[in-house]
């Protein structure tokens, strides 16, 4: 509408609607729904990956610029490799070798450099008799996949940690290499900063619908299945009636503990059980707690991340004596 005013009065720069200029661009070949650590990886890998710079058009458009609600920020930025999966340790692995070199990935010409404050102090996990045996488990499979830890005695682990009560404690695995933890909100922000000196465009808004086809299919089984093709989303600005439509070819779901809600928009979990359909995605947020506690006599420099048979964690946070603590959620 705004292009067909300005090309009824040519020569003039005039025009009859204020043009925002926050407003994401009318086309793109990939939205990037959720701004936090997770979209912006995405981004920064699809521009990373192109193989002619500029061939392809990505926004990532966040509800929330405060981050007030998002698990990026939320979390307490802990990396270890002690999984019970090998997937999960190999992924770890090269987040540390990436986290570790982050200035050879996201470094940006005439900007300071990343610095991540990435705590190579471990993780020390703690068992009980009834756990210890998956404890051994899962260290075959950590040593196996790459990992370098270490299993402890309550023996050794006073002798390493003569501040640590080990009564109860049967067996403990440390982290030797790799793990400990950094901070979230330098790494979103060197994510973001990159993929924007990359190209990516980035939009303070919020997706709230869609515009897509839909084709039925039959399938082997004679059932049919409704298939949406999406054309476009929604996306509502900040404080404002005013939307803009944004013509893409691909929808990346990142909105983290808000997934589920975003492709509600699109009838996903809305059909009956026993269809695709119905298939609600698993994903729903949940609150948890963490507390800052202040212990001037605490555990130094050397105290890793610990994690009780019980759940409850806790890590130094700085150097002046304030340590982070809370509980796994079960």
């Amino acid at each position: 509408m705004r292009k067909k005013a300005v090309d009824a009065l040519p020569g003039s720069n005039w025009t009859p609607l204020e043009i925002n200029p926050n407003l994401p661009p009318e086309r793109a070949d990939i939205v990037i729904v959720g701004g936090g650590v997770v979209g912006w990886s995405i981004a920064y890998w699809l521009k990373k990956k192109e193989r002619v710079r500029g061939a392809l058009k990505v926004v990532v458009v966040e509800k929330d610029l405060t981050y007030s609600r998002a698990s990026t920020v939320l979390s307490i930025g802990g990396i270890r490799q002690q999984f019970s999966l090998p997937e999960n340790i190999h992924l770890s692995l090269a987040s540390a070798d990436f986290m570790r070199n982050i200035n050879e990935h996201l470094d940006v010409l005439n900007e300071e450099p990343v610095d991540l404050q990435f705590n190579q102090s471990g993780y020390l996990f703690l068992a009980s008799e009834d756990t210890a045996h998956i404890m051994e488990e899962n260290y075959r499979t950590q040593r196996d996949a790459g990992a370098k830890v270490s299993l402890l005695s309550p023996t050794q682990v006073k002798e390493h940690f003569p501040w640590m009560n080990t009564e109860g404690v049967a067996l403990a695995s440390q982290g030797l290499e790799n793990e400990g933890w950094f901070d979230p909100w330098s790494l979103l922000n060197a994510f973001r900063r990159k993929s924007i000196s990359m190209g990516v465009v980035s939009c303070h808004g919020e997706v709230t619908d869609f515009k897509y086809t839909m084709n039925v299919v039959t399938t082997i089984d004679d059932d049919k299945l409704q298939l949406r093709r999406i054309q476009s989303v929604k996306v509502q600005m900040p404080n404002s009636l005013e939307y803009q439509p944004v013509e893409c070819s691909i929808v990346v779901n990142a909105a983290g503990a808000f997934s589920a809600n975003l492709v509600e928009k699109l009838g996903v979990g809305a059909g009956t059980k026993d269809a695709v359909a119905g298939v609600a995605v698993p994903v729903e947020p949940r609150k948890r707690y963490v507390y800052v506690v202040h212990c001037p006599e605490g555990p130094g420099l050397d105290a890793p991340l610990v994690i009780d048979s019980s759940g409850v964690y806790f890590r130094r946070e700085g150097l002046g004596g304030h340590y982070i603590t809370g509980a796994s959620a079960t």
